[in-house]
């Protein structure tokens, strides 16, 4: 005869499963649901014990094209419609952490704070950090105290000879997350693939993306196990010259998270050298017709250690054009060092 336990709880971890009182449940059961329950930790649906689901936070990046209140040059003004989508998608990723590129100075992040804030999403804190491009900004926007700010302003390179500036700037930035986990946010916006007369596009972006590159090996050279997330728009895809610096090689190689669509696609490549066939575009070049992925969220091997790879996606919403020409992707941690 089987043996039979009547209503005791079962616990994993933080996780209770306790069963209506008018069925018992067997040792074969309380098995099953054990597999089942350490099967979602393992893939990272369900935290390790000891966490609760609270304690994943999110990361994002969202390139707002153009967030600005009054047209400059040949950068027109966000119209309203357009910023009602950029805070109907930032309401939908939820995330804890956003860095934003294309922000129209200070007073436009100001703005966009308070009214996502009166719809429910509060960032008390906040960096903006201006480079030689005074129009646009890049931009980050926390839940989370900001313990440290490195921006990076001015940083210049030599091309054939001329003195380059990098436009947009990087932000630098420590957060902490609780009093168990801190993590360096390091956000960029590469040069665009826009021909300019002064130097040849690709190779002011190549040079834009070494000086990155310096920071990030700065950084993990002084603390190879450092919690660092590197993310924003690259302007180019995975195998381009000035992507593949910003990733790296070696021990300081970062780590690709290529967030998709949560659209039920779970089958591996056919050719195995390639990544899965997800829809993982995150913006729509409209001159050539054609989607590419070109922002990131990038990780290092510390950070990499927390990443719950199933929480990662790219926001698939209606209409989303209406706000940007790029897509936000998103991607979550356990707030504790594993």
């Amino acid at each position: 005869m089987q043996k039979q336990m009547r209503h005791p709880p079962i616990a994993f971890g933080q996780t209770a499963l306790t069963p209506a009182r008018h069925k018992p449940i067997t040792l074969q059961m309380a098995a099953r649901w054990y597999s089942w329950i350490f099967w979602l930790w393992l893939v990272g649906i369900l935290p390790p014990a000891g966490l609760s689901a609270a304690e994943v936070f999110r990361v994002a990046t969202y390139n707002l094209e153009n967030y600005l209140h009054a047209p400059i040059g040949t950068r027109p003004a966000k119209s309203p419609e357009g910023r009602a989508k950029i805070r109907e998608s930032l309401r939908a990723i939820k995330a804890d952490v956003v860095a934003l590129q294309e922000v129209g100075g200070t007073n436009v992040l100001m703005e966009l704070r308070a009214s996502l804030k009166a719809e429910g999403l509060d960032y008390p804190f906040w960096e903006l950090v201006h480079g030689w491009d005074t129009n646009i900004q890049v931009a980050v926007l926390s839940r989370f105290p900001i313990t440290a700010r490195r921006p990076h302003t001015n940083d210049s390179f030599l091309l054939f000879g001329r003195r380059f500036r990098v436009s947009r700037g990087f932000a630098e930035v420590d957060i902490k997350v609780n009093d168990r986990y801190s993590f360096t946010l390091l956000t960029t916006h590469l040069k665009s693939r826009r021909p300019v007369p002064e130097a040849d596009e690709a190779e002011m972006r190549e040079q834009e993306a070494l000086l990155l590159r310096e920071k990030i090996d700065a950084r993990l050279s002084a603390n190879p196990n450092a919690n660092l997330i590197v993310l924003g728009d690259v302007n180019n895809t995975q195998d381009s010259k000035s992507t593949r610096t910003v990733i790296g090689r070696g021990k300081h190689a970062l780590v690709d998270t290529r967030p998709a669509e949560r659209n039920g696609d779970d089958q591996p490549n056919p050719n195995p050298r390639y990544d899965p066939r997800h829809i993982t575009w995150t913006y729509y070049y409209g001159k050539e017709d054609t989607y590419q992925r070109i922002d990131y969220i990038l990780l290092s091997r510390g950070a990499a250690r927390e990443w719950n790879k199933a929480e990662g996606h790219v926001l698939a919403l209606s209409n989303w054009g209406m706000g940007s020409d790029h897509r936000p992707i998103v991607a979550a941690f356990f707030s504790e060092d594993r």
